[in-house]
């Protein structure tokens, strides 16, 4: 493994420390979004047998760019009975806590701007708070649809943070640590092998917070037209679709650090085995997008209230026994016995409880 290691306060100073991974994280959020946006359109063509973004630069790469350039260049509209403040305030908003996140992830050994002790609750709290821009968004638009469509997405995230968090717990226990870079350190066995069923309901939740499909409810434009930003357009539409982009960014680096171990890689340079995984985790994202359809939003309830809280909570059991009853015991021998725990609790509770048919069960 490599285990190359910055000091706490490189290069140094301590405003210097700041300054440098402030700016870091600015433009590694900005550029990797644009890529992100860039890469899915590539390859949701790719994988529906169609072109995508193919005029602006070879293979369409610069056409993030003049989608930016495109949208500063728009009207700024604010509906006539909309509350304006509040209306201007709501991008802000939910896309100053998505920065924040980052201030905890480490990109190698000592590269992160502040190795809290409680890293993972310091995300868990941060990443909450977007949720109150949407809801600002809707309620300041005055329009129906785009209050309904924030409804819907605070709903999912007061739902899903549940199993989410409780996923997240059964790393704590394995770990032994709340900070980021003290979880990243202790998986000489990557977590995603010892914690499977607790990376399944952490990516399935994490999926239905941050609005991507199949959970994508908010967007159903046969029912909402578009969801809370449709009153929206300009530089503060521009920021919700940064937003988008940038909570999939959060989630990918949240996973790659917490189930994938981090930067830890052999070969090659840390903060490049940071980024591969982040991009491989982004790439099932979009697979996932291309490959199922969305589902309907009791549908969304009960998979977040019948599924995912039931296991989390069985997996935090499960976790905490083979800890205090078995801490001799090989890990290799618990990963063989963690994922067939994992497909035998899935298979069960498929078959015990339904998600719904055709009618509509709330």
């Amino acid at each position: 493994m490599a285990m190359q290691m910055l000091p706490p306060d490189w290069p140094g100073n301590f405003w210097a420390h700041w300054a440098i991974f402030t700016v870091i994280i600015l433009v590694f959020v900005l550029a990797t979004v644009m890529v992100f946006i860039w890469f899915e359109r590539r390859a949701l063509a790719i994988m529906q047998a169609r072109l995508g973004p193919n005029r602006a630069g070879p293979f369409g790469i610069f056409q993030p760019v003049a989608d930016a350039l495109k949208v500063m260049l728009k009207e700024d509209i604010v509906p006539a009975a909309g509350d304006k403040i509040v209306h201007w305030l709501a991008p802000v908003v939910a896309f100053v806590p998505v920065l924040m996140v980052f201030a905890v992830v480490p990109f190698q050994g000592g590269a992160i701007l502040a190795d809290l002790n409680i890293g993972i609750l310091y995300v868990v709290a941060i990443s909450s708070v977007t949720v109150v821009g949407v809801f600002m968004a809707g309620w300041a638009s005055n329009n129906k649809y785009s209050l309904l469509g924030a409804m819907r997405q605070v709903a999912s995230v007061v739902s899903y943070e549940i199993p989410v968090v409780l996923s997240v717990v059964g790393v704590i226990l394995l770990a032994g640590s709340l900070s980021l870079q003290q979880i990243v350190l202790a998986q000489d066995i990557p977590f995603i092998l010892l914690q499977p069923l607790g990376f399944l309901l952490f990516f399935i939740g994490a999926l239905a917070e941050i609005n991507r499909t199949p959970f994508d409810l908010m967007e159903a434009d046969s029912e909402l037209v578009a969801g809370f930003h449709i009153e929206y357009s300009g530089m503060k539409f521009a920021l919700f679709y940064l937003v988008e982009y940038a909570e999939a960014l959060v989630i990918s680096a949240i996973v790659a650090t917490i189930f994938l171990g981090g930067w830890r890689g052999p070969f090659l340079p840390p903060w490049l085995w940071f980024l591969v995984k982040v991009g491989l985790v982004f790439f099932v994202i979009v697979w996932i997008r291309a490959t199922l359809p969305r589902v309907r939003i009791d549908q969304l309830m009960a998979l977040a209230w019948k599924f995912l809280f039931p296991l989390a909570l069985l997996n935090l059991l499960i976790t905490a026994v083979e800890i205090l009853v078995f801490p001799a015991v090989s890990p290799w021998v618990l990963v063989g016995v963690n994922i067939a725990i994992m497909i035998v609790l899935v298979i069960l509770w498929s078959r015990l409880f339904k998600l719904g048919g055709g009618r509509v069960n709330v």
